[in-house]
């Protein structure tokens, strides 16, 4: 009888466990949020830039803005007692470099965040192995959509944030303010043929079928293309009266010129990338009338003011430069990084600041950008866009507080 009993318990507890399994399999594994490069003294960030390759026109302002806010947080005694590290690494605007730098950063620098980094195809790269490694991914220079959507079922997706407009939304709130305001009738787009420019014609095709319009042109080109000779043709045999551009600074440029040789002058917007002071600086009476999806006010250096004003003053005298779009960006990255570490408190681990990026408190910049605010179920900071232009050479604001 004892052993009769025993074996009743034994197989009524196998029972028990075996119901107890598929539950326990439901359950998502917690987000494994590494602590490394945090020291009593010291946070370790890093980030790739392209610094060598086709778009150094961003990489390189965007490391200076960074470089300019790390000097600065270091100078006012750090976050909480620690000073920042930052380890720059040059992508060239290549995948295959954008991975061995970042497992460089990972592996030998044991960098505590990846911020900034750069490029649509390069981040796409690396991104993963950021994460896999249980290190923040944040604010990226890319808006596309693999950058903040994330799937709750797989913990490790929550280490990515971004601040930047997403080039979908922002594509679409542009697209519909120049089809309802400026009442174009035949539409088309151009972009390159990567993640960046599938985001942009994503957000152009997908804002038309809302309104119920079929495009009259749609074509692409490799990115690092310099000859548009051939896809500006079709666009003006296709009757295109707007001309939506996928690319970032020297493309507008191009295709814009392209347009002008042959005496053919519809109306150009780019994508957020294009409203750089770059662009006008560059492609000057070529690009006059160019519009663009925007974040923010591009400041200027003869009419800033306040605190804007001394911010480029101090910039100009650290880097014998004007501070342009990208170096904002850059700066913006590590400033709102260090809002949410010291938010994290002194006793900071990464799955505080991770708390803290969740928590929906709010950073505010002294650019006038939208208000940095995250959530556990949302990580991208805001899809506010404005529309801006080219007159006289410089960025105008033509409409603010758009949404698709």
């Amino acid at each position: 009888m004892p052993n009769i009993a025993i074996r009743k318990l034994a197989l009524s507890t196998v029972s028990m466990a075996a119901l107890a399994i598929p539950a326990m399999a439901q359950t998502p594994a917690a987000t494994k949020v590494t602590d490394q490069g945090i020291s009593a003294t010291e946070i370790v960030i890093g980030t790739h830039q392209d610094l060598s390759g086709p778009i150094k026109g961003w990489g390189v302002a965007v490391a200076n803005g960074m470089k300019f806010a790390v000097d600065e947080i270091n100078l006012a005694g750090g976050i909480n007692g620690r000073k920042l590290r930052l380890i720059l690494e040059d992508s060239g605007y290549d995948p295959k470099k954008a991975v061995l730098a970042t497992q460089k950063m990972l592996e030998k620098d044991k960098i505590f965040a990846n911020l900034g980094s750069m490029g649509s195809p390069t981040v796409a790269a690396a991104q993963d192995i950021v994460l896999d490694a249980g290190v923040l991914h944040l604010f990226p220079l890319t808006a596309a959509e693999f950058t903040f959507k994330f799937d709750p079922a797989k913990p490790q997706e929550r280490l990515k944030f971004n601040n930047l407009l997403p080039y979908v939304e922002s594509t679409r709130a542009a697209v519909k303010y120049m089809m309802t305001e400026k009442k174009f009738t035949k539409p088309c787009v151009i972009s390159q043929d990567d993640e960046y420019g599938k985001n942009v014609l994503d957000g152009f095709t997908q804002q038309l079928a809302a309104m119920k319009i079929t495009p009259a042109s749609v074509t692409s080109y490799k990115r690092g293309t310099s000859d548009f000779s051939a896809p500006v043709a079709k666009l003006k045999s296709d009757g295109c009266d707007l001309v939506v551009i996928g690319g970032v600074i020297r493309e507008p440029i191009g295709i814009m010129g392209e347009a002008k040789k042959l005496g053919w002058s519809p109306a150009f917007l780019g994508a957020t990338p294009v409203n750089v002071i770059d662009v006008p600086a560059l492609g000057k009476e070529v690009v006059e009338g160019l519009y663009a999806a925007g974040g923010f006010e591009v400041p200027y250096e003869d009419t800033a003011k306040g605190k804007i004003k001394a911010w480029v003053d101090t910039y100009r005298a650290a880097f014998n430069a004007t501070p342009n779009t990208q170096a904002i960006i850059g700066y913006n990255v590590v400033t709102t990084f260090a809002h949410y570490v010291k938010l994290a408190g002194k006793d900071l681990t990464g799955q505080k600041v991770l708390t803290a990026l969740e928590s929906g408190d709010g950073f505010q910049d002294i650019f006038g950008s939208p208000v940095t605010k995250f959530s556990k179920t949302n990580h991208l900071a805001s899809t506010i866009t404005s529309v801006q232009q080219v007159q006289k050479g410089r960025w105008v604001v033509v409409k603010n507080g758009l949404t698709f």
